[in-house]
């Protein structure tokens, strides 16, 4: 009968397991509608702010495009990762620190690199191998555009004082519930759109009150935005990969539970006809 005490115990802690994965799974579900909507509705805005930036741009000359458009002999660079606080998501921390080992080790083996972390995972991970100035996991706790502002001021401000001559955005983009896709991403210095026709660029639109006046105006903002889309849409990546681990983890533990209650019924039917078997030999004996 230990045999079987044992099985029970077994079948009891799979059953609270199950509980746990799957009431993080309709959290995480919960959580993943609002972050979806948010970064949907996010995206067509922070596309075309981007775009009419790099097409204004094009048409100035490159001092007059401001600090942040300045190209720089590439000596140092800045690493902006975005993971999670939290694990049990499945690939999706892994995925991006495997791809900031393969960006670091493909593109800039011969220089410099410093890694800014937004968000715990990837900072612990990385940390072992790599210089991690500045780490900032509370962002998650109050993720607002405010918050994340002032994350972007301090690349920029690094940036412009010449601390790095290049910073790139390394996260997850949202696609659905089962699909998150690494993106590296240039963030500073602002990446001009190659094969623009400047004179049509120019005819486009109608400046007030200057050109030069409303780039300057829209660097900071459009910067803002790109950060806070690609925070966004690690948010809710996030989301998406833990619904979708703890689902494959709840219909995983469904399994074993009915393996183990399989097995436990056969052991016990075993012992039973066991100790029916006993019995019978037992009367039989004292008949004779």
């Amino acid at each position: 009968m230990a045999n079987l005490k044992e099985i029970r115990n077994r079948i009891t802690s799979i059953k609270s397991t199950m509980q746990i994965t799957s009431a993080m799974k309709m959290v995480s579900a919960a959580k993943l509608k609002k972050a979806q909507d948010a970064i949907t509705a996010m995206r067509p805005y922070s596309s075309k702010l981007t775009e009419l930036l790099q097409n204004l741009s094009a048409t100035l000359d490159s001092d007059a495009g401001g600090v942040y458009s300045t190209q720089r002999e590439v000596s140092k660079v800045l690493i902006v990762v975005v993971t999670s606080n939290r694990g049990l998501c499945g690939g999706f921390n892994s995925s991006i620190t495997k791809t900031v080992i393969k960006t670091i080790k493909e593109k800039y083996s011969t220089v410099e690199v410093d890694l800014f972390a937004i968000g715990k995972k990837g900072g612990d991970v990385l940390s072992k191998q790599f210089n991690i100035v500045t780490s900032r996991n509370d962002i998650f706790d109050d993720l607002t555009f405010d918050n994340v502002a002032l994350v972007a001021e301090r690349l920029m401000e690094l940036y412009a004082e010449g601390t790095y001559d290049k910073i790139e955005l390394i996260y997850n983009q949202f696609k659905n519930a089962a699909t998150q896709i690494p993106q590296v991403e240039q963030f500073l210095p602002i990446k001009p759109i190659e094969g623009v026709d400047v004179d049509a660029v120019s005819s486009e639109y109608i400046y007030e009150p200057s050109k030069l006046e409303i780039v300057e105006a829209l660097i900071p903002k459009s910067l803002k935005t790109q950060l806070y889309k690609a925070i966004r849409d690690s948010f809710a990546s996030e989301h998406g990969a833990r619904m979708t681990a703890m689902h494959k983890a709840t219909d995983n533990a469904t399994d074993l539970r009915d393996d183990l209650l399989l097995t436990y019924n056969k052991a016990r039917q075993a012992a039973i006809t066991n100790e029916i078997l006993e019995i019978v030999g037992g009367a039989e004996a004292l008949k004779n």
